[in-house]
């Protein structure tokens, strides 16, 4: 297990704060699923991922938004979004990272994406299944969770171009490169 340096952990907690507030502050409720909600939160979480990798993308992500729900009216779902997210987070790093692409491959981004859709859909489907105690009802939220992952997944791709060219965000990769 790596340890990370004092500088990492308030990188970390800082990335953490980013996905909560960004979670917190744009909150778009859609009237065809139960509860669910477009925010910012899925922009920041991926881009974080895409550009940090595996490690920091599942703790920015699955932490941020699990506090998300822990502080708001969501809170049944905060175990269950810690693990989605947690998972979400590490594929998405693992394979925008692989062949030591560092999050700069497009393809290799949409890719890492992509392959993330499977988790949130089956993930937030048994929550939800579980919370309710009804394995159909579910079925409904599903075109909620695949609009807030399309937003999610657009803005990852243009925030990540723009912040993987800075050089603050570029010092900060090298720190986390391994």
């Amino acid at each position: 297990m790596k340890k990370y340096s004092t500088k990492e952990l308030t990188v970390i907690a800082l990335l953490i704060a980013i996905v909560f507030v960004a979670t917190y502050l744009v909150q778009i409720p859609m009237p065809f699923s139960q509860g669910g909600l477009i925010h910012v939160g899925d922009v920041a979480f991926m881009c974080i991922a895409l550009l940090f990798g595996p490690s920091i993308g599942a703790i920015a992500g699955g932490v941020g938004m699990a506090l998300f729900d822990l502080l708001s009216p969501y809170a049944i779902w905060a175990p269950f979004t810690l693990a989605i997210r947690l998972a979400m987070g590490w594929l998405i790093g693992t394979v925008s990272h692989s062949a030591m692409s560092y999050g700069r491959d497009f393809k290799r981004n949409i890719i890492a994406l992509l392959v993330s859709l499977p988790i949130l859909i089956g993930g937030y489907y048994v929550a939800e299944a579980i919370i309710y105690g009804n394995w159909i009802a579910p079925v409904q939220s599903i075109l909620g969770n695949l609009s807030q992952y399309i937003v999610g997944v657009v803005g990852a791709i243009a925030l990540n171009r723009i912040l993987g060219a800075l050089p603050l965000v570029k010092k900060f990769q090298k720190d986390f490169e391994h």
